[in-house]
């Protein structure tokens, strides 16, 4: 086994959450290694929204201008086309996006796999030792934490201050730290596809709506591309599978709710398109340890349906690397103290987001739709009852926290 001399922290894991955190801590002159398994960045189903609470924190950070770099398209403005309105009054509708916070543009829309390069690259530059291609790794909590790893045929040990596990969903960090992962079933199945040669739909504007049975989003990037997102239920797994998955998802974009529609069918697919469970998850004790801390979806996650889960990413690293370059012991677990209790309690109130969204935007019923209408009407105009969609876009923190108690909720849900 090779041994190398004691660090600062060991990231395990390169996406979003731990190359942002890593590209900080680097960049303050702190001794990091970030361990990553792909040696490049592969396209999958991935959220592709920085809402605009989530680029206040990549600011802080200081790292929107990489993102930028790699492809981010700073959007303005939200249209909700949906077959409750029609198409004129959904765009005189439209929320104006670069003025939920102060001096923040909009939400950033960006490539996955393409931010994921942009900020372990940052982190490189910054200082940190980045390895990729790695296999197997076995981490060592308590007072002396290290990290054993996989490379080419060989095997390294990594001692350090903190190991931060921000391997993903199914954390093999947080497996190993005994920390216990509740999941709920799914709430919806949700899939999405990147396509091209789509010059017609506006580049500042993005779409969430429902009609029939689908809930669809629309989140556009530069070039004339868009992420394009189907929600439906459960029961109907299957419906968009086989050989032909990607000319039906495009087809069933022909909403008659969206003017000129058929722009979709129209637009190049790219080969990645699956459907996934939406659903929600948490950690029943807090996500650290002595010597170890969770970030990003190995702390767990809020349902997709309310595109989070890169804002969340965010704040987990802003949050760690705050607490980092205040504190002199970081193997004290009571050093992650507040965030934990912050993120449980943002969490929370996320989860409290999405149940909102899936409950209004698919409930596919002509009460649903009702329900729907009224909501959209009532909102606007109260900004309890808004609290938790807005909330998406401005963070669950500053909208009124009684937006999210239960009988809020339930009047939301009586609306009709």
């Amino acid at each position: 086994m090779a041994n190398t001399g004691r660090v600062d922290a060991v990231v395990v894991g390169g996406g979003i959450a731990g190359s942002a955190l890593a590209a900080a801590l680097a960049g303050d002159g702190y001794d990091v290694v970030l361990l990553e398994r792909q040696t490049v960045y592969r396209d999958k189903v991935r959220g592709e929204v920085i809402n605009c609470w989530g680029v206040e924190e990549l600011m802080q950070l200081g790292l929107e201008k990489c993102v930028l770099a790699a492809g981010g398209t700073y959007v303005n403005r939200f249209v909700g086309f949906d077959e409750t309105v029609d198409p004129a009054t959904a765009t005189d509708k439209a929320l104006h996006l670069d003025e939920m916070l102060p001096g923040i543009r909009g939400v950033l829309d960006v490539g996955h796999p393409e931010a994921c390069e942009a900020l372990a690259t940052a982190a490189e530059e910054a200082g940190a030792t980045v390895v990729r291609g790695i296999g197997d790794v076995m981490v060592t909590a308590g007072s002396a934490p290290s990290v054993r790893y996989e490379l080419d045929g060989m095997e390294y040990e990594v001692p350090c201050r903190l190991v931060v596990g921000a391997d993903g969903r199914m954390s093999t960090v947080r497996r190993q730290l005994g920390i216990p992962l509740t999941q709920t079933p799914p709430n919806s199945l949700g899939g999405g596809m990147l396509v091209k040669d789509l010059p017609d739909w506006p580049v500042n504007v993005t779409s969430i709506g429902t009609e029939g049975d689908l809930l669809y989003f629309v989140f556009p990037r530069a070039g004339a591309q868009a992420r394009l997102y189907l929600l439906h239920d459960p029961a109907q797994k299957g419906r968009f599978s086989g050989p032909n998955r990607h000319a039906e998802f495009l087809e069933a974009f022909r909403f008659s709710c969206i003017p000129n529609s058929e722009m979709f069918a129209a637009a190049t697919p790219s080969a990645s398109c699956a459907f996934y469970p939406m659903n929600d998850s948490w950690t029943d004790t807090p996500p650290y340890t002595e010597g170890a801390v969770l970030v990003g979806d190995a702390a767990g996650w809020t349902d997709p349906v309310i595109g989070q889960g890169l804002s969340i990413a965010l704040r987990d690293a802003r949050m760690i690397w705050d607490i980092l370059r205040t504190s002199t012991d970081w193997s004290d677990a009571d050093t992650f103290g507040s965030y934990g209790h912050e993120r449980r309690v943002r969490m929370a109130r996320l989860r409290i987001s999405a149940n909102v969204r899936t409950t209004i935007n698919m409930t596919f019923t002509p009460e649903g739709a009702a329900r729907r209408k009224a909501y959209a009407a009532a909102w606007p105009t109260d900004e309890v009852l808004a609290g938790s969609r807005i909330a998406t876009f401005k963070g669950p923190f500053n909208v009124p926290g009684e937006s999210f108690e239960p009988e809020v909720i339930e009047r939301i849900f009586a609306l009709r």
